[in-house]
């Protein structure tokens, strides 16, 4: 085994990570240094310090990436609406590469050559965090338990932490839980009978959203302001990014806005399903699809939708600071110069519908696509022209074909 000095682990507290921290102690006979992200997960993070003070690490870090996450990884991904296979908003993908850097810059500081991470061999966040590492600093070896310990069971977990006297709750004594990945932008929830695709989530897995069913019988009318491709308002209030997410995250989740039960295909080779929701994400996709409708010229947004499912897929399977993702998101963030302005939505039982946009930069012309007199010139005798041109190739393989 390569001699490790010092490591870096992504460390929740939780039971898994619990277990990890003492395993790589044991293994590595080195010092660990935990790093805890605040993602606005919405769990008290306090006990992980002092989970991990018992284990005897003398530094502890527990840095609140809120802001970071929504301003520099969510509306760069939004400014390309980005969904992978066409419905998943990449709560857990987009959150990866931004733990990935803190563990890479807390590393260089404090010398170590290791970071660990808490991934399993069978998904994607192991490819994720790695892939990032990779670009970030190739230098830095990385240590990923769950493909080099033992442990194969969850009743392995259990004995090991019994034997090393590692505390566990005791709803983690039980069958397990449901795996549960929470942020600012989603809740992702998979495991014990959501692995059966032709069974029902039961109700209880949904955290973030009411049933739209049980949702108000009165609809909300809200408004987004968008500035050059990034949301800055809601109901005319600036808000901060995390602040904005926040408040549409409280306002969907009433309406039962952004439920999606998915079966999707994993990077590593697999189909899993998954409980997500993204009560906030869905709002905002909808609304900057608005805002675009009438800035965008027809020929860049339809290329965006062209690109759209490439640089989804990157996200998805950890490329984020590979090179053609950054030159993609250089391509949608220069087409986002004129994407301002103010979308209204109504939100009602499980829907965010766009009602009204407005901005001023549009390229939207009453007077010219108006049924009635326009002031605008427009010969409608061009037309025949357009027509004919376009179905010259059409009328030269009809005749081929004998029609």
């Amino acid at each position: 085994m390569t001699k490790i000095e010092k490591i870096v682990l992504s460390y929740s507290g939780g039971l898994d990570t619990s277990i990890i921290l003492k395993w790589l102690q044991e293994t590595y006979g080195c010092e660990v240094v935990t790093f805890t992200a605040d993602l606005g997960q919405g769990e008290e993070l306090e006990p992980a310090r002092a989970k991990a003070e018992m284990s005897g690490i003398k530094d502890i870090r527990i840095v609140d990436l809120r802001e970071e996450f929504v301003r520099d990884f969510v509306f760069p991904m939004l400014r390309a609406n980005a969904l992978y296979e066409g419905q998943y908003l990449l709560g857990t993908s987009i959150a990866r590469p931004l733990i990935a850097r803190h563990l890479v810059g807390l590393a260089r500081e404090v010398g170590a050559d290791a970071v660990a991470h808490g991934a399993t061999g069978k998904g994607n966040d192991q490819i994720r965090f790695e892939l990032a590492v990779n670009a970030l600093d190739p230098s830095i070896k990385v240590i990923a338990p769950w493909r080099q310990w033992n442990i194969r069971s969850r009743m392995q977990l259990l004995e090991y932490a019994e034997k090393h006297r590692i505390p566990v709750p005791s709803d983690k004594r039980g069958e397990a839980p449901f795996s549960i990945d929470a942020n600012l932008l989603h809740t992702s929830t998979e495991g014990k009978s959501l692995e059966n695709p032709a069974e029902v989530a039961p109700d209880h897995v949904y955290q973030r959203t009411v049933d739209p069913v049980d949702a108000p019988d009165t609809p909300e009318i809200i408004t987004v302001g968008f500035e050059r491709g990034d949301p800055v308002s809601v109901n005319g209030k600036a808000m901060t990014p995390a602040a904005l997410l926040t408040e549409l995250n409280g306002l969907g989740g009433r309406h039962g806005v952004g439920r999606l039960d998915l079966v999707e295909n994993r990077f590593i080779g697999m189909k899993s399903r998954g409980i997500y929701e993204t009560p906030g994400g869905t709002i905002l996709l909808a609304a900057h699809r608005g805002i675009e409708s009438i800035t965008l010229d027809r020929a860049a947004a339809h290329l965006k939708d062209e690109i759209m499912p490439r640089y989804a897929e990157l996200i998805y399977n950890g490329f984020w600071f590979a090179p053609e993702r950054e030159m993609l998101q250089a391509l949608i963030d220069y087409s986002q110069a004129f994407v301002s302005g103010e979308v209204t939505l109504r939100l009602y039982k499980g829907s965010a519908s766009v009602i009204s946009r407005a901005s001023p930069r549009s390229l939207y012309s009453a007077d010219l696509v108006t049924f009635e007199e326009s002031t605008i010139a427009f010969d409608h005798h061009d037309a025949e022209g357009f027509i004919r041109l376009n179905g010259l190739r059409l009328r030269s393989w009809a005749a081929r074909n004998g029609r």
